[in-house]
């Protein structure tokens, strides 16, 4: 857990240097979104905003300065200028909260000269995004789970939203099995209205489950970003000699091998995982963003959503 200030403000949760960054970024959604005010995201609806979408036959009772005059010189018939209108956006973040998160390897990066597990790297990027969202006048929302769900919150744009999401996040603490499939698919049913799902974690679970409940998301017409955090160590297994183990998730479990031993079909077992993840990720047009905690998670942060304006 990241500690807060004596002043116990929630906002202590991310540093005033880093607060200035973030606030110079935006996040876009990519797709279409459904939301209630006038924004920069693309509503499936049609509205009358900018951007001209379509033409459709007039009928009566339609306004009259909706009309298409040059359509109707050229048919010498009446057609409505349709606009595809613009909205905010609702963001559900979903943060890994199991005990392998609580990792911290030698090579992380480092926050008030502490380095970081990856729990307090995941507990700064929810905050960054969930502050983006909010100084948007997005919706966003929280999900903190193990291996059950441990707080839900739904996502809103209302004032104190921030605060609720700031404070969850600093008051959680990384402990408990993973539980990442069974979750998914409880969130995809709890998500009514289309929106983005932003799901940070290291993914440690069954990967064939973990595949169809990502799917969900997708067949639930939701827009998915997966922010997948590792250690550097667990990427590259750099360990020599004798070296003892244990689970972060089951205290009981601890082993004493040879690393050198294990090397090759550890490092080949990884990529496979990652590879998987990153394919099905792809399978549904997911934003898959694999991210170590050696780098800085402004930077990790930054350079997603540059990204993704890029591709909009």
């Amino acid at each position: 857990m990241i500690e807060t200030g004596q002043s116990g403000n929630y906002m202590d949760l991310l540093p005033s240097q880093t607060t200035t960054q973030v606030s110079r970024l935006e996040f876009l959604a990519r797709g279409m979104v459904e939301g209630f005010i006038t924004g920069r995201h693309r509503s499936p609806h049609k509205g009358f905003s900018v951007e001209f979408a379509e033409h459709r036959q007039y009928a009566p009772g339609d306004n009259l300065r909706d009309l298409d005059w040059r359509v109707y010189g050229k048919s010498d018939r009446f057609y409505i200028k349709q606009y595809v209108e613009e909205t905010n956006l609702r963001a559900t973040i979903l943060v890994d909260s199991s005990g392998s998160m609580a990792y911290t390897g030698d090579m992380a990066t480092e926050l008030d000269g502490k380095k970081l597990s990856k729990f307090a790297y995941a507990q700064l990027l929810a905050a960054a995004l969930s502050y983006i969202l909010i100084k948007q006048q997005d919706a966003v929302g929280l999900v903190t789970f193990d291996t059950g769900m441990r707080r839900y919150i739904p996502a809103r744009s209302r004032a104190g939203q921030l605060r609720q999401v700031m404070n969850e996040l600093n008051e959680t603490k990384p402990g408990g099995e993973t539980g990442l499939s069974s979750i998914f698919h409880n969130i995809a049913d709890r998500i009514h209205r289309r929106g983005v799902v932003v799901i940070i974690s290291d993914l440690f679970d069954n990967t064939d489950a973990l595949i169809k409940a990502l799917h969900h998301f997708h067949y639930r017409r939701h827009e998915v970003l997966v922010f997948h955090i590792m250690a550097e160590e667990e990427l590259t297994f750099p360990f020599k000699g004798s070296t003892r183990f244990h689970s972060l998730e089951q205290a009981d479990v601890k082993l004493q091998i040879d690393p050198q031993s294990l090397r090759s079909e550890y490092l080949e077992k990884v990529q496979s995982f990652v590879s998987a993840i990153e394919m099905a990720c792809s399978q549904i047009r997911a934003d898959y963003v694999p991210v170590t905690t050696k780098t800085p998670f402004q930077e990790a942060l930054s350079d997603c959503l540059s990204r993704r304006r890029g591709s909009r």
